[in-house]
């Protein structure tokens, strides 16, 4: 699930300047109350618009910027970003006290601006809703209704189906293009038709789920934050892209409302559509009722659910995929000990199963590693405290958003040996293996999924989808790196999730 505290272009602030300096002359700052508080060390910023201007003047990504303040700062500092204080920790020790000791304390959200308000249906989703009851409903609905161990397996045949499909689509698109593989764009494309398919339970064709992943596209793009919500006294300068929003929202309700009216059909006479899935995750939503409401979610309600349910798995999944590919190709020892454990598990004559997966110890081991060293996105979604509250000895007040980067934590050489370097063999079991508990409950070493009350529940499901697409591709398929790229570039850049600088295009060689 992705998380994006800053991103705006310097244009935007250079135009907004004499708008602000007017609104200066008649506004101040800083409250007495803010005045009182302790608030952990930062940049000095200007009245109003805070750090906006040394963020956005940086020429730097925001994922890239922040890091370089740890040092100066300490692994907690403040950033006011406009009329949001941003509160950002960056130690293992910070995020365990956050998380885990003081959970109850940091488990809400902060407020939403507008255009997301209008997406969420102000705040009705498992990742968005504020810690209480209707939170509980959604996210208890979301676990046992589709993201079990149970229902997991159900969709199994799913899977298997689509892992088929990916592999095909690979192998002609490579015969039609001298064996190149852009490889997020087809990982993409597959967790996409898996995710549909669990969502809504439907078989749809080429042509409709590439309409829709457009569609919620479009929506992620829509989301990206803007300078008015930093400075809410530029909203009356945005009324155009508030429109545009509006449109992007009707367009999104116009695209999945069939698919829900589908659903209800097939439940309505399950012996006209055998061929349907027996079981979805809309199935669970269609009565579901959340506390202190009287009634099911509505069709609107329905559109934002669904929606946060295929965008939640379908980047992040994609993006893992990616990185593990251009590991393999970078390290081509790493690619034949993983080659030689699925032949020696599942063989070559039948393709990799999810049961065979679980007796992979090397595959579990690169996946781990995988995350530790390429965690989907560099902040986990922003916490918030239920009231103002203590955090590594200063002050975090109910309305700042509490933003944990993730990359200093799975780098930190108090906790790693040789953090910098990407070695499977950690993982291993037997004398020296490290621990990897990713879900935070033993030690917080790695949180790829976050950690605490609200750590990712779709984190069960992502392993599996990231380690069988892995498998599926050696199995099939020898990767290298297309001679006419330079060497790999292991950059990075924020793109809803965190991607590689340059989409990886690969050569691809069917194994014999």
């Amino acid at each position: 699930m992705v998380s994006a505290p800053v991103v705006f272009t310097s244009l935007s602030l250079l135009i907004s300047i004499p708008i602000i300096f007017f609104f200066f002359i008649f506004n101040r700052n800083k409250s007495r109350n803010s005045k009182q508080l302790k608030l952990p060390p930062g940049p000095p910023g200007w009245p109003i618009i805070g750090n906006l201007f040394q963020v956005a003047l940086s020429n730097k990504q925001f994922i890239h910027y922040v890091r370089e303040l740890f040092p100066i700062y300490g692994p907690i500092l403040t950033l006011r970003m406009g009329a949001r204080t941003l509160i950002i920790i960056s130690s293992a020790e910070l995020a365990h006290e956050a998380l885990i000791e003081k959970g109850q304390l940091f488990c809400s959200r902060p407020a939403e601006n507008p255009t997301r308000v209008i997406f969420s249906c102000n705040k009705f989703t498992v990742n968005s809703a504020i810690y209480g009851p209707e939170w509980r409903s959604l996210r208890r609905n979301m676990v046992s209704g589709m993201l079990s161990n149970a229902r997991l397996k159900q969709f199994y045949p799913n899977r298997a189906a689509a892992m088929d499909r990916f592999i095909d689509r690979i192998r002609s698109e490579a015969i039609a293009n001298n064996d190149a593989i852009l490889v997020l764009r087809n990982a993409r494309y597959a967790v996409f038709c898996i995710l549909i398919s669990m969502c809504f339970g439907v078989e749809l064709d080429e042509k409709d789920i590439i309409l829709i992943d457009e569609v919620m596209k479009r929506v992620l793009i829509t989301l990206s934050p803007r300078m008015d919500d930093y400075l809410p006294l530029l909203r009356p300068f945005f009324s155009k892209q508030r429109a545009h929003a509006l449109n992007v929202r009707k367009e999104q309700i116009e695209t999945i409302v069939p698919l829900i009216d589908k659903r209800r059909a097939i439940l309505k006479n399950p012996d006209d559509h055998k061929s349907a899935a027996p079981f979805s995750y809309l199935d669970s939503l269609l009565d579901l009722r959340v506390e202190g409401r009287n009634s099911a979610p509505n069709d609107t309600e329905l559109v934002t659910l669904c929606s946060e349910f295929l965008n939640g798995g379908t980047d992040t999944t994609a993006t893992a995929i990616e990185w593990g590919i251009a590991r393999l190709i970078n390290n081509p020892s790493i690619q034949s000990k993983l080659y030689e454990e699925i032949m020696s598990v599942a063989g070559k004559d039948k393709p990799v199963s999810e049961n065979d997966i679980e007796g992979m110890v090397y595959l579990q081991a690169f996946v781990k590693e995988l995350l530790r060293k390429h965690p989907p996105t560099y902040f986990s979604l922003t916490h918030a405290a239920v009231q103002t509250a203590k955090l590594g000895g200063y002050d975090v007040p109910a309305d700042a958003n509490l933003e944990i980067y993730l990359p200093t934590i799975s780098e930190d050489p108090r906790l790693w040996k040789d953090p910098e370097e990407f070695k499977p063999e950690r993982f291993l079991p037997g004398a020296g293996g490290e621990s990897a508990d990713i879900t935070g409950v033993k030690e917080i070493k790695m949180i790829p999924f976050g950690a605490g009350r609200r750590i990712c529940p779709g984190l069960g499901m992502g392993t599996i989808h990231i380690s069988l697409m892995l498998a599926r591709m050696v199995q099939a398929f020898e990767w290298k790196l297309h001679p006419d790229e330079p060497e790999l570039d292991f950059g990075s850049k924020l793109e809803f999730t965190v991607v590689m600088n340059r989409p990886l295009l690969a050569i691809v060689k069917a194994r014999k």
